[in-house]
């Protein structure tokens, strides 16, 4: 089954799921006795979230987890007002950035830098790309957890071959093959433009290839004019550049991701290209018949810019999943917590769990158990990208504060529909990022 990443990242991009929640375990803070953790449901990752408790508490009889699911969006409000009240679980699942620094800030979690000074096994053992959203002024505030998921330019080579082109190493390849594709009617690029935060994909990587990191990182600081800087104008420019000239398909800004439509227009041969997230391949893989069976899919890392000064290994998506300590838990709570991770966070059961469900684990040296799996190639390169890139960029709207995140993702949709200029994007997102 695939993963979507309306479960796995939660609704900072707006997107509606049920506020209903779906509880199993215990009720919450205060279900008595042993640490708490609240996670989010829905399969298949629930189940290897539960095995991993379940594996644990067997372990520990004495030091026992209590489990809770939820829904994503009622997660979201759930554990925003239980840590506001002093009441949130021991254990705080989360997308670390911008979020986890308003804890932090709050003084909510547990600075774990100490422990992991002491754990160094643990801490080498996961990829050094994961630390980064975990990290708030240099010092660690969560347990980097389960699977990596960069964003990937993924491409049908059966739409490639009949028009007789080869997949773009550079963005003027990128804009050259536009026309070709449009001259058969083909759409170069799927884009569920509604989701909003699809279109972000494409500034986070041409900031990077064109700026370096240290473009963002500037905004990241809350620097004054930042979203201004020459480079940033010159990713703004290059994306309208791209819409003017027809890269995306047509009514794009009216395609949600939610429903899928985006990828099935690349599978079904509509589309030529598509960028998308790590767990795009297991929803093609569902839902596209053999286009992925029969080596249809093809997949690449986003190309360099010509004269741009980022690292063309650079990746953006999601580094990891994170696991934080409320500094309100009593002491007994946080020993069953630390435990948990040091022994009970992506053991080799779980490990298995997540290749099986075409992820890659976090974990360094699962090299066999991916070459092993039915997804072996696919797996593999999304495990060198995560694990070789100097940099690994954290979606925006999670790195960002939730309020900054609301005020990019609106005007992100206004710069696709050419609604404003990559100025005005700019003057707008100055004023809501600059400290």
């Amino acid at each position: 089954m695939a993963l979507s990443r309306r479960t796995l990242l939660g609704l900072a991009a707006g997107v509606p799921v049920s506020a209903a929640l779906a509880a199993c375990g215990a009720s919450g803070p205060g279900g008595g006795g042993g640490a708490t953790y609240w996670y989010l449901n829905g399969q298949p990752q629930e189940g290897v979230r539960a095995g991993a408790v379940d594996a644990f508490n067997t372990a520990h009889p004495k030091g026992q987890i209590k489990d809770t699911t939820f829904q994503n969006d009622a997660y979201k409000t759930k554990i925003k007002t239980a840590i506001g009240a002093g009441q949130a679980p021991t254990i705080i699942w989360g997308w670390g950035g911008g979020t986890l620094r308003t804890y932090v800030e709050a003084g909510q979690v547990e600075d774990l830098t100490s422990w992991f000074g002491e754990h160094s096994d643990i801490k080498n053992g996961l990829f050094p790309s994961s630390f980064g959203a975990a990290t708030v002024d240099g010092k660690i505030y969560a347990m980097p957890c389960e699977v990596v998921q960069p964003i990937i330019l993924y491409y049908n080579k059966r739409v490639f071959d009949q028009v007789g082109v080869k997949p773009p190493q550079s963005w003027d390849d990128v804009m050259a093959l536009v026309p070709r594709f449009n001259a058969k009617g083909i759409a170069p690029f799927s884009l569920g433009g509604q989701s909003r935060w699809t279109n972000m994909m494409w500034l986070e990587f041409l900031f990077d290839r064109i700026g370096g990191t240290e473009v963002f990182q500037a905004i990241m600081e809350g620097e004054k004019d930042a979203w201004s800087h020459p480079d940033a104008i010159a990713a703004l420019t290059k994306v309208q550049e791209l819409v003017k000239a027809d890269g995306f398909v047509k009514g794009f800004s009216s395609i949600t991701a939610d429903s899928n439509a985006d990828q099935a227009l690349l599978y079904r041969g509509k589309a030529a290209m598509m960028l998308h997230g790590a767990w795009s391949y297991g929803i093609q893989q569902a839902d596209g018949g053999d286009f992925v069976s029969s080596g249809s899919l093809g997949y690449m890392n986003f190309p360099p810019v010509e004269g741009g000064k980022g690292d063309p290994g650079n990746t953006v998506g999601n580094p990891a999943q994170y696991l934080s300590i409320s500094s309100k838990a009593g002491a007994e709570e946080k020993k069953i917590a630390k435990g948990f991770f040091a022994t009970g966070v992506l053991q080799d059961e779980e490990s298995k769990k997540w290749i099986d469900n075409g992820s890659v684990p976090i974990r360094l040296g699962t090299e066999k158990l991916l070459a092993a799996s039915k997804n072996a190639d696919f797996l593999q390169f999304t495990y060198d990208v995560a694990s070789k890139a100097k940099v690994f960029g954290q979606s925006w709207d999670q790195a960002l504060s939730p309020a900054a995140a609301e005020t990019l993702l609106d005007n992100i949709a206004r710069l696709f529909q050419l609604g404003i200029s990559p100025q005005q994007f700019a003057t707008k997102l100055n004023a809501a990022t600059a400290k």
